[in-house]
């Protein structure tokens, strides 16, 4: 297994001191859909806009599974390559192994088992770190042939890629300094400056909500978690399971309580290769049924996630 990339910083705060004056900013679109389905937690009211775009697309569907290699699969084997966008700054989710210097985590995991199911050497598929906001652009341009980055699914980026099956449930999260006061969500970020990466449902919702004193925009969300370090922002938003990841990782973090949003995320691909969805769709029925995605999920995440639900019902889907 290739990874077309250098090795990430191994001390994360001092690398990225230089970008924070650049950072901060606002803007933004409007939110994404949250799932319907049993044991889902309760989403926020939503605005008239959002329940029409609720209404009007379903986040679950998706081409039917197929084990057969169609032009896009052949194209793919044909160059030798199969090149998947990943994290590498994503505690637990995709980040780089600072002793071995290879990425791992649940999206690591999961992208290899894809690549090894379509390509058949694990030689043959290169993990290509990928910024947040750059998700959408790289599936477009080519740069990438799929996208395993704890991508949500909603209706207005299923107008511009192609999703998978859903394969995780989650929903969004808000980290503050363990010195903070803030006992909600609504006390977090009121009148906060409060950080999410561009390009993510976070900042989506941040920006819908017009709460905050301002939103700070960062290329990955790795970087609210310096900047909150260094007392430049007062919170961040980000799903539970890379809030967890955050919290795990830097003791003097904590999430407040509450929860918005219930999503779902998925593998992205282009909207013109509907035999490559079908293959991946029916490589996340395998995995799920072979008990890999269990066990990935015990290994890298169960001991970290905030609550108990499931976070994965392939049945009712």
């Amino acid at each position: 297994m290739r990874e077309g990339t250098v090795r990430t910083r191994s001390a994360t705060a001092l690398a990225l001191l230089a970008a924070c004056a650049a950072v901060l900013g606002g803007g933004g679109a409007s939110g994404a859909t949250p799932p319907a389905g049993a044991g889902a937690p309760q989403a926020v009211q939503l605005g008239q806009q959002e329940q029409q775009d609720q209404a009007d697309c379903d986040v679950y569907k998706s081409v039917p599974p197929s084990g057969e290699d169609g032009p896009a699969v052949r194209g793919i084997k044909g160059k030798h390559s199969l090149v998947i966008g990943v994290d590498q700054n994503s505690y637990r989710w995709g980040a780089r192994n600072p002793n071995t210097g290879q990425i791992e985590g649940f999206d690591i995991d999961l992208a290899r088992a894809i690549g090894a199911a379509i390509m058949g050497d694990p030689e043959k598929v290169v993990l290509k770190p990928v910024a947040t906001a750059d998700r959408i652009d790289a599936v477009q341009k080519g740069r990438v042939d799929l996208i395993v980055r704890t991508m949500t699914i909603s209706c207005k980026r299923m107008e511009d890629v192609a999703f998978s099956k859903p394969y995780f449930n989650i929903t969004q999260r808000v980290l503050v300094p363990k010195s903070s006061p803030a006992k909600s969500i609504d006390e977090a970020i009121n009148g906060k400056t409060v950080c999410a990466a561009k390009g993510s449902t976070a900042f989506t919702y941040l920006d819908g909500k017009k709460t905050a004193k301002q939103v700070v925009q960062v290329d990955n969300h790795l970087d609210c978690l310096v900047l909150m370090q260094l007392g430049r922002i007062d919170a961040t938003m980000t799903d539970d399971g890379l809030a967890a990841g955050h919290a795990a990782q830097d003791q003097t973090v904590r999430v407040v309580d509450g929860e918005v949003q219930p999503e779902v995320i998925g593998v992205a691909m282009s909207k013109s290769s509907p035999d490559l969805t079908a293959r991946v769709n029916q490589v996340l029925a395998d995995y799920y049924a072979s008990g890999a995605w269990r066990s990935s999920y015990d290994r890298w995440l169960k001991p970290y996630m905030l609550n108990e639900a499931d976070h994965y019902w392939p049945a009712q889907h």
